[in-house]
């Protein structure tokens, strides 16, 4: 049944992790999350756990890498809530080696395989692109729309390219390439969107204890989600086409 009376949002890869706590995060305002997961008994048996929790929440499948996905999923918002008020890009892949994923020293820019760049960035950029593009229409029916795109402090040039930066010696390469992409999809996004309600954000949210993220990380979830809820909630007098990390701007 279409509604109008609450805020409706969608969270890509929302079945667990960053994904999953953020949905908490927008639940407790009220907010409807729809959980985007690529398998639908783990979509299923996660929004189950939100509502046990006494939040409004469902899922449908989607596959953000599979343009296939992206339709059946639009259409089910379009059929059931008539519009979308926030759009959190949350789904990402780290296809790169364990040794890079600990931040090890060592780049592998010279050597990691061209599939390697192509799958990362079919995830984490051309399908975010795609998806965003496809539920636009939706996010334009609702009264002031919200885009969070879920990039990483990895994705910043200038901290990169800064060697007094605290990831100037952390790269790998097609996971951090593909965020850049993905900070320029903001950037301009948010310019193309600038005389409209919609804000179009990128988001940091810290080096998190996830699956991703591994049991070395200095954040717990609680506090990783913060900064996508934080601008999927902003006012309307808030920043639009910036990057961010708990409210504090990064460098691009």
């Amino acid at each position: 049944m279409k509604t109008n009376t609450y805020k409706v949002a969608l969270i890509t890869g929302g079945n667990r992790g960053l994904g999953l706590q953020t949905a908490r995060e927008l639940g407790r305002l009220g907010i409807i999350t729809i959980l985007g997961v690529r398998d639908p008994k783990k979509g299923k048996a996660a929004a189950a756990e939100l509502k046990t929790e006494g939040f409004h929440a469902e899922a449908v499948r989607l596959d953000v890498a599979d343009l296939s996905t992206h339709a059946e999923a639009g259409d089910h918002i379009e059929k059931h809530y008539g519009k979308l008020d926030i759009l959190i890009n949350n789904a990402g892949v780290w296809k790169e080696s364990a040794t890079a994923g600990s931040y090890a020293p060592d780049s592998n820019t010279s050597t990691v395989p061209m599939e390697i760049l192509r799958e990362t960035f079919e995830t984490n950029f051309f399908g975010t692109v795609a998806l965003t593009q496809r539920l636009l229409p939706l996010i334009h029916k609702a009264p002031a729309g919200r885009i969070v795109n879920v990039s990483s402090i990895l994705g910043s040039l200038t901290l990169h390219s800064d060697p007094a930066s605290p990831i100037y010696s952390h790269k790998v390469f097609a996971y951090d390439a593909s965020k850049t992409a993905l900070n320029a999809f903001t950037v301009h996004l948010a310019y193309e969107l600038r005389n409209t309600p919609i804000k179009v954000n990128s988001a940091h949210p810290g080096w998190v204890k996830t699956e991703m993220g591994g049991e070395g990380a200095n954040l717990d979830i609680s506090e990783g989600s913060k900064t996508s809820a934080m601008l999927a909630t902003l006012p309307d007098d808030g920043p639009t086409g910036g990057y961010f990390h708990l409210g504090q701007k990064l460098p691009w």
